[in-house]
């Protein structure tokens, strides 16, 4: 198995790529891991890290697409940089996955263009975990790859969403939830009351409409929607989760009572952090696309580079991307 790594996509990058290629590469021996990106930038890091495992090379890109490329452009013009060689080694099968932290629009752009789309997937999906209550998660798509949707491709997101969680995790038959102002049938804009039946119809374990305020409390395992309100339902929980991380900073450090309650606490504090944190699922696949390609958080460390590449083995592993075009294609 060879998995590539955009090495210098993401906010830390190259150092956290680096961190998390060497970590992933010590890891799973059997999986050949390359760094795609400034050869100059990166071997002095590697360098630097000391024992250098020998499933780990690099593969030399002049250039690089920055947070602030226009997407198209970027893609079409840089075509040595390193998210679209990474991307070109997956489409010439020269690679089983890729990996990248960079700017989301580019890598949509470069999944489409380059890697290229499944057969009878109108719109790829970017589908991330998130976190809830019962550490069971729940996978969202789409939260971002495409504004506007139609319901075909609700449904179709619905379908990949299923399969994800089947082979990628574990669940045998996940609940796919559909994300709407309310609960009864008939509720939600067009789009949603024309997808609901189509949802109903797929060899899915459909349980209907969820509402934002009960997804954490995992009301369903696949949650459905347009990019449009699946972006703005995550980023509402990631502004409530810091607010209210930062609320209790200020609390527990306003006197010395509070400091003595907050040295007690501690434990119990970290732990419901890292119940929260998006590290520890690694990255989004963007689902749809005829390679694999995994997105992960733009301000990614190494341990969620690492994390990235667990997920992308078992996708490989588990013949996600096979799995859903013989669903979609129905052969």
């Amino acid at each position: 198995m060879k998995i590539v790594i955009d090495a210098m996509g993401g906010d830390h990058a190259p150092a956290s790529t680096v961190e998390g290629a060497i970590a992933a590469a010590a890891e799973w021996a059997d999986t050949q891991i390359v760094l795609v990106g400034d050869e100059a930038k990166i071997e002095p890091l590697l360098s630097q890290s000391g024992a250098r495992p020998a499933n780990l090379s690099v593969r030399h890109a002049s250039e690089v697409i920055g947070s602030d490329d226009e997407p198209v452009k970027a893609v079409r013009r840089k075509k040595d940089s390193s998210m679209v060689v990474a991307g070109r080694m997956v489409k010439e099968k020269e690679a089983d996955a890729m990996i990248s932290a960079g700017n989301t629009g580019a890598l949509m752009t470069a999944g489409l263009l380059v890697v290229g789309r499944m057969d009878g997937i109108e719109r790829p999906a970017l589908a991330p975990m998130i976190p809830t209550m019962d550490e069971v998660g729940v996978l969202a798509l789409d939260l971002g790859a495409n504004m506007d949707a139609k319901p075909e491709h609700l449904a179709q997101y619905a379908l990949m969403g299923s399969l994800y969680r089947q082979k990628v995790q574990g669940i045998a038959s996940p609940r796919v939830g559909l994300l709407n102002v309310g609960t009864e049938p008939g509720k939600g804009n067009e789009l949603t009351k024309h997808a609901y039946p189509l949802l109903e119809q797929l060899p899915i374990r459909f349980v209907g409409n969820v509402e934002a305020r009960d997804v954490l409390t995992g009301a369903c395992d696949v949650l459905v929607c347009d990019g449009f309100a699946g972006n703005i339902l995550l980023k509402s929980l990631e502004g409530a989760a810091g607010a209210i991380f930062g609320l209790l900073k200020e609390k527990f450090t306003s006197s010395f009572k509070n400091k003595l309650a907050a040295a007690v606490l501690m434990p119990e504090l970290r732990g419901l952090k890292s119940k929260l944190d998006y590290t520890e699922h690694g990255g989004a696949p963007l689902l749809g696309l005829s390679g694999l390609v995994v997105k992960s958080h733009g301000s990614a460390d190494g341990n969620a580079i690492k994390n990235a590449v667990r997920q992308a083995r078992i996708a490989v592993q588990n013949q996600l991307v096979d799995s859903i075009s013989k669903e979609i294609s129905g052969k």
